[in-house]
């Protein structure tokens, strides 16, 4: 994991935080002008409109990322990395959540295993189903 703590670090962490809230300014709720704005037109078409552009971006990412792997520049990955972290985010902020959420959750799982983790992930849905079933 990068260390948080570093000028660099603290410098995009406040780069994601600083993108939320003009992201949260542009809710059509909070006075986003559908008209003036990407991030308001996307907002008040609704999920299905940000969510399409989710899976577009990621599928952009992948695309980039087997492009390095043939001889393109990392940047390209960086950059449509850069357009799925936008759209996810402006997801987080339709669902009133926020980057740091994000990085709570990374934080609660620093030190976990990967396999454990996602073992307690299929014990705790599984538990919920049947929770809901009974």
């Amino acid at each position: 994991m990068t260390d948080t703590s570093s000028p660099a670090a603290m410098s995009s962490t406040d780069a994601l935080m600083r993108l939320a809230e003009v992201l949260e300014s542009r809710k059509p709720a909070n006075g986003g002008d559908p008209e003036a704005s990407y991030v308001a037109r996307l907002l008040h078409k609704g999920p299905d409109a940000f969510l399409k552009k989710v899976g577009e971006e990621a599928t952009e990412v992948v695309m980039a990322a087997k492009d390095v792997d043939h001889g393109a520049p990392a940047s390209k990955l960086v950059y449509e990395v850069a357009d799925l972290w936008f759209h996810t985010m402006v997801a987080l902020a339709h669902y009133g959540l926020s980057p740091a959420d994000v990085v709570n959750e990374l934080a609660r799982r620093e030190g976990l295993s990967g396999l454990e983790e996602k073992a307690m992930r299929k014990v705790k849905d599984r538990e919920a189903e049947e929770g809901s079933s009974a």
